[in-house]
């Protein structure tokens, strides 16, 4: 029994406990009514176990729609946590990759992303002294072959991100840090991730 069959029986019994203590209620009633009042014990019957009735089965309607309500919005904050687990992952696996893929989406990124083919590529420290010099290399060779300017520079300098790169022209910063492309990735992709976790 799952999570929200267990809620759904326990509404159902609690209705059906209030239900019985309705009805009982309703019945002492009508044997005080029939006591002092025995011409009118049969139609004053009828009223009050109908009324009984008709508010027991009201109650159990409102708790079965908040249950369902409630069983809803678990299963949302459920998915929304899926989904959040699979962006984490998704940066985690960025910031993993073997150090030559690293370079080749970083060098098609830096490529795609420079302006002026002469700006300065920031990494992270650890990103800098591995994979900072062949990154960049490999953008300008992209950018060459491409016919475009192909002067990127490795900056001395060190950003603090988890992987990717800012790329720095001046005052013009570009943020290609994994972080933000998952991110602005995120916003536009969710809605296809999600149907493919959930359907």
């Amino acid at each position: 029994m799952n999570g929200i069959e267990k809620i759904t029986a326990r509404i159902a019994a609690d209705a059906d406990n209030e239900i019985a203590q309705v009805q009982a209620e309703a019945r002492a009633s009508v044997e005080r009514i029939r006591a002092s009042y025995a011409a009118q014990a049969e139609s004053a019957e009828k009223a009050i176990c109908e009324r009984g009735r008709k508010a027991a089965a009201e109650r159990k309607e409102r708790l079965a729609n908040m249950a369902q309500m409630e069983s809803k919005k678990a299963v949302l904050a459920a998915k929304q946590e899926m989904l959040d687990r699979a962006f984490a992952d998704a940066l985690i696996k960025l910031t993993e990759l073997p150090a030559e893929e690293k370079i080749k989406l970083l060098a098609g990124l830096a490529a795609k992303a420079s302006v002026s083919g002469t700006e300065e590529v920031v990494f992270s420290a650890k990103d800098r002294d591995t994979i900072g010099a062949g990154t960049v290399e490999a953008a300008n060779r992209i950018l060459a072959d491409s016919g475009k300017n192909a002067g990127l520079i490795l900056s001395e300098k060190t950003a603090a991100i988890d992987g990717g790169f800012l790329l720095n022209d001046r005052d013009v910063e570009v943020n290609c840090a994994f972080e933000t492309l998952v991110r602005l990735t995120r916003g536009e992709i969710a809605g296809q991730v999600a149907k493919v976790l959930f359907d």
